[in-house]
């Protein structure tokens, strides 16, 4: 039986309560949030409301709810590429391209499937164990709870910033030197599919480090502090230092002056947001013990920093010529 203990923000004041809830708890589905607040498994400040009831935010909101099977979401043999697993959890290293759940558009072939059909035990619980999700071409880590224990403990674990969750992304434009964002989240104003830095968002923080700089690009470590949707995407954005390849927010290509055509090949072929999920540190949520696993980048970011680099030292030779 899932237990959630909530205290609605402030700053949500003035939403439904089924907005709210879906927005506080996206490991659910709002069907099933509805189906909980319509049977009075949602109590707010004590009290059952409905779905369409307005909040003013600072309530108290407790969640005590049945688990059933959700039929929607059918098996599919699709190869996991499985880093740690015992029976409480999974991590798995999603490869780029891999849709979390089905949605609109993806109705099959999603991670999803693939754990139903690794694990139909994962039937009973919210999105078969997903507890947080990566955007289709991002690649790497991702924790799976596979018991009603292990999936209460993990959901309060994300939402108390307790999963450590570092990634590698490469961005346009040479760095300086690492440092923080600090900017709140939101959906766009116009575009309700994209998420943009608004005043009165949600808090966001996200730290980055420079790796490696190139001659118009650079390698960086991202540590979330927040999970927000879209988020390193946005921040990195925002700051003008956008993803390579990233179709949404990342702008126009940039091409190292005077660069090979093997160089400016490559960057025009990568088609997705080079943003990888290196990292995953968390408490298991039933032993104790500390997990830590790591996912090398994926061979398309591999091969594009062997250009970038090929790039950097062919333009420090011949700058050395030239001397």
């Amino acid at each position: 039986m899932p237990s959630h203990a909530l205290t609605i923000p402030l700053e949500f004041a003035g939403r439904r309560l089924d907005q709210a809830i879906a927005e506080l708890l996206p490991e659910y589905s709002r069907t099933r949030l509805k189906d909980w607040i319509d049977a009075g498994k949602v109590l707010v400040d004590g009290q059952p409301l409905k779905p369409r009831d307005r909040l003013v935010g600072g309530e108290a909101v407790q969640i005590e709810a049945e688990l059933e099977p959700v039929d929607e979401v059918k098996s599919e043999a699709i190869d996991l590429d499985i880093v740690y697993q015992d029976k409480h959890v999974l991590v798995i290293n999603k490869p780029a391209g891999l849709v979390v759940h089905p949605g609109a558009g993806n109705a099959a072939g999603t991670l999803q499937n693939a754990l139903l059909h690794f694990d139909p035990g994962l039937a009973v619980l919210p999105r078969s164990g997903i507890v947080h999700r990566l955007d289709k071409d991002t690649s790497g880590l991702m924790v799976v709870a596979r018991t009603v224990e292990a999936h209460t403990a993990l959901v309060r674990m994300i939402e108390a910033h307790e999963v450590e969750r570092d990634y590698e992304a490469i961005c346009v434009g040479v760095m300086t030197a690492g440092g923080t964002v600090d900017a709140p989240i939101d959906r766009h104003r116009q575009d309700r599919l994209r998420m943009a830095v608004r005043q009165g968002g949600r808090e966001a923080v996200t730290h980055y480090r420079v790796v490696k700089r190139f001659r118009a690009h650079t390698h960086v470590r991202v540590k979330l502090e927040t999970g927000r949707t879209h988020q390193i995407r946005v921040h990195l954005s925002h700051i003008h230092y956008p993803i390579v390849g990233d179709g949404v927010y990342g702008g126009r290509l940039v091409l190292p002056k005077g660069a090979t055509p093997a160089v400016v090949e490559g960057l025009r072929a990568f088609r997705r947001q080079a943003l990888h999920a290196a990292r995953l540190a968390f408490t298991h949520p039933v032993t104790g013990k500390p997990i830590v696993c790591e996912a090398p980048l994926p061979a398309d970011m591999q091969g594009l920093l062997k250009l970038l680099a090929a790039d950097a030292a062919a333009e420090a030779r011949a700058a050395a010529a030239r001397r």
